[in-house]
């Protein structure tokens, strides 16, 4: 397994940014991370993803012009750039480490074998 451990989160206005990291162990077995998260009542849902191997990266169409996920290979970590917060990004941000992605499964959480802690993103005025 891989462990991972998320950082970055916070307390913001309804407009601002966060930045949110991923630190993973290791790349065995690790060609994808993910960022999901999940508010209170609600399903865990996927956010975005990205090859550890390579650029690719998937998103949840509802977020992809505010948000970016991005890597350093060197630091085996992945970042989530949050613009343009909104109060229903309220959540429990995590990430999570997979065999592989692909299109039709990268947002489902059972596809993902480690998960970090989590680090909690708010959004109010």
């Amino acid at each position: 397994l891989v462990e991972l451990m998320e950082s970055g989160g916070g307390s913001v206005q309804p407009g601002e940014s966060l930045t949110l990291s991923c630190v993973y162990s290791d790349t065995t077995n690790n060609k994808c991370i993910g960022w999901f998260r999940q508010a209170p009542g609600k399903e865990r849902e996927g956010v975005a993803c990205i090859f550890t191997e390579h650029t690719g990266s998937y998103y949840r169409h509802t977020v992809k012009d505010r948000f970016a996920i991005s890597q350093d290979r060197a630091k085996n970590t992945v970042f989530l750039r949050m613009d343009n917060l909104q109060p229903e990004d309220t959540a429990m941000y995590y990430c999570a480490s997979a065999y592989d992605c692909y299109s039709g499964t990268w947002v489902t959480a059972r596809f993902y074998h480690s998960w970090g802690q989590g680090t909690q993103v708010t959004v109010s005025s």
